[in-house]
């Protein structure tokens, strides 16, 4: 008879990421509800440069994904994978580094996004020193996961394990591919890519940043912690095969979906397009592999709030695995890109998928983690239901005030001309459906309290166990065995799991890359696009710090409705010298990309009024006001670096400009202090407004004359 191994699991570390999850979440949520208030109510602004919307959003959506979700993904697999593996984390250690390391690189987010510091890069907007730590970090939770699963004990792997591998080399690739820059400073740097290549490397990160932190992880721990609720084994391991394979190979090349009907070439737009579609497949073959464990069992999940969640997440995940798809097509895209409609879209996913799926796993290890029961179900099922009612008074408004924008943006009148052709008039229909969309975000945070609340109870009615003792046979020499699957005989074979993962989603984003990076007809150039003089360069430093590309997008789509409103759409060569590119992905206010030239031209006395208060130009208005901007003076020491490294990425800057980039850019900043002068407007050449006026006037300049 063999004889058994004893040793323990470390439930120290799943505690610690427990309360991490339930701290970031809170958080998470009240910064969301905070500029979810800031729509339709500027006040909650608080006239405080820190606390604007353009600010709080990423640091919102940081929060969001890497904080709450993040910290539930390593909560979940540190249970999960020590009990999967049958062995403890390979070294107590680099677990500790990598709770202290997540939790510094959250710190450090929210400190420096309400600052300012920031990439302009969605979902990626920390900058290198930090990107730097979280490649680190990342890699020591890899190292670690892989040291445990080669000393388990358990030879074949469960479908759980293969979803965090594939995270971990994917996210591994997806962020050190979209994170190449050259620092100007510690806390400023400047994208490797420019552009419409920029844009392409973005949104393959972007899509997939949501695919494989937001999804995959969490397959691996619905495929855990559902069966453990339910009490049942899944529905199909050939499915499950199916399923993983299918998906890690199809989502990665479905980034360029993002970009419908802007200036990336057709066939980039076509290929996301018809991966998006076929990722219906094997997402719906997850959702209905997860659903079907509870057969038999549908008794149980009206009485149990854990199951509740649990199935109301995967619904959650069914509906936007299908809908992302339907928005990838271009006919539907037309609608909803821009508008409100995707906000609902990821929200779905955000508040559905992954938060009720994590409050099902915080509901289910609490008493686990401190071996007592849970303090209340009826407070948990009071919970579920604020989540649920939350989420839907969130995401229909959303729906409902997306398709009112494509709407009101595309309505012309009998004679040819736009029924709203101030963009002012169709935010302004929109307020009540934003104060619907708050109302639904206090239920959802009013819920999470409940829980906290709930958990709490829990924790102090019962013990911690930090070390539990178990026992189990060591591994066996692994040998093939007699009629052994080819699935099976990998399973057993964790270093050729990781490299044919990484082989399958490498593919997707080596066909989209090496054309668009070596084929120089997909970004034609044009002879009158020039570079940004200093103070532009400058003033759009401005532009990004303040965080203006939440609300404002720059590409205009060849709709007729677009170009009526804002001049000639956007041609990929005007964007060859934009580091970053900040084409938006929503349209709070109008699109920016012709204010410089045209109808759309405005004098410098309006954007400086403008800044200092939007409601004198635009009554109604609910852009906050910067006054700040008039205030505060730049003092260009990095400016002569700035130009350095921004020839170092091409932009044909004369060699030694460095030297007279002040003196020029004086002079522009002086010209601009003349014509306010002239408008009885007194301020000095030095002024940060002064830099983004500048910049303003500049755009769409590259093609059209001023």
């Amino acid at each position: 008879m063999m004889e058994m191994e004893k040793f323990q699991y470390d439930n120290k570390i799943v505690r610690m990421f427990f309360w991490a999850t339930v701290v970031w979440g809170i958080t998470a949520f009240l910064v969301g509800l905070t500029i979810a208030l800031q729509l339709p109510a500027p006040a909650f602004n608080f006239s405080t440069s820190w606390l604007t919307f353009g600010r709080l959003r990423p640091l919102h959506t940081n929060a969001a994904i890497f904080a709450f979700v993040g910290n539930g993904i390593f909560m979940g697999y540190y249970y999960a994978a020590q009990r999967l593996l049958k062995a403890r984390n390979f070294s107590d250690v680099l677990s500790k580094v990598h709770f202290w390391g997540w939790q510094g690189i959250i710190v450090s987010a929210a400190l420096t996004l309400p600052a300012g510091i920031t990439t302009a890069k969605e979902y990626a907007e920390l900058e290198w020193p930090i990107d730097i730590a979280i490649a680190l970090i990342w890699v020591a939770w890899g190292v670690n996961m892989m040291g445990t699963i080669l000393k388990r004990r358990e030879k074949h792997l469960y479908v759980a394990i293969w979803f965090f591998i594939a995270t971990f080399v994917t996210v591994a690739m997806l962020h050190i591919v979209n994170s190449f820059e050259v620092p100007v400073s510690f806390w400023k740097s400047y994208p490797l890519y420019a552009g419409v290549q920029d844009a392409l490397v973005q949104w393959w990160y972007g899509h997939n940043a949501v695919a494989f932190f937001l999804t995959t992880p969490y397959l691996g721990l619905m495929y855990y912690y559902m069966p453990k609720a339910a009490q049942r084994p899944v529905y199909s391991y050939r499915l499950s095969i199916i399923h993983f394979w299918a998906l890690i190979f199809l989502y990665i090349w479905a980034g360029p979906h993002h970009l419908l009907y802007t200036s990336t070439p057709d066939w980039a737009q076509t290929l996301g397009t018809v991966f998006s579609v076929m990722l219906i497949a094997p997402s719906w073959g997850g959702m209905l592999n997860g659903l079907l464990t509870l057969r038999g069992a549908w008794d149980r999940v009206r009485q149990d709030p854990i199951l509740k969640f649990m199935v109301v997440a995967v619904s959650a995940y069914g509906m936007s695995t299908f809908e992302g798809p339907m928005m990838s097509l271009k006919n539907y895209n037309a609608i909803t890109h821009f508008t409100d409609y995707t906000i609902a879209h990821v929200h779905v996913g955000a508040l559905g998928w992954n938060g009720l799926l994590t409050f099902g796993m915080l509901y289910w290890l609490a008493p686990r983690l401190w071996a007592t029961k849970l303090y209340s179900v009826k407070l948990a099922n009071v919970h579920f239901w604020l989540a649920t009612l939350g989420m839907i008074f969130y995401v229909i408004p959303m729906y409902w005030t997306g398709i009112t924008q494509a709407l009101l943006w595309k309505q012309f009148t009998p004679e040819g001309l736009l029924v709203y052709p101030n963009f002012l008039e169709t935010v302004l229909q929109l307020v009540p459906m934003y104060w619907t969309r708050a109302f639904g975000g206090t239920l959802y945070l009013a819920g999470s309290i409940v829980m906290v609340y709930n958990l709490v109870k829990t924790a102090r009615a019962g013990a911690p166990i930090p070390d539990e003792e178990v026992e189990a046979a060591p591994l066996q020499p692994i040998v093939a065995e007699p009629g052994e699957s080819k699935h099976r005989w990998l399973e057993a074979r964790p270093i050729h799991f990781l490299v044919l993962s990484l082989v399958a989603v490498a593919i997707g984003g080596i066909v989209e890359f090496v054309p668009m990076f070596v084929v120089k007809s997909n970004i034609p150039t044009i002879s009158t696009v020039t570079p940004y003089s200093p103070l532009e360069l400058e003033g759009r430093d401005i532009y990004i710090k303040e965080g203006c590309f939440n609300c404002h997008s720059q590409m205009i789509r060849p709709f007729r409705s677009e170009t009526e409103r804002y001049g000639e759409y956007s041609k990929a060569g005007e964007f060859v010298y934009d580091h970053p590119f900040l084409w938006g992905s929503k349209r709070t206010g109008p699109d920016l990309h012709r204010e410089g030239v045209g109808k759309l031209r405005k004098p410098d006395a309006w954007h400086y009024s403008h800044m200092e208060k939007p409601t004198l130009m635009s009554p109604g208005s609910i852009m906050p006001p910067y006054p700040w901007l008039l205030e505060r003076s730049n003092d260009y020491d990095d400016l002569e670096k700035k130009i350095s490294v921004m020839r170092t990425l091409g932009v044909p800057y004369p060699e030694g400009y460095e030297e007279q980039a002040l003196a020029d850019l004086k002079k522009q900043a002086e010209g601009i202090v003349s014509n306010l002068k002239e408008a009885g407007i007194e301020t000095t050449w030095d002024k940060e407004i002064i830099s983004l006026i500048a910049y303003l006037q500049k755009l769409g300049t590259g093609i059209l004359p001023k």
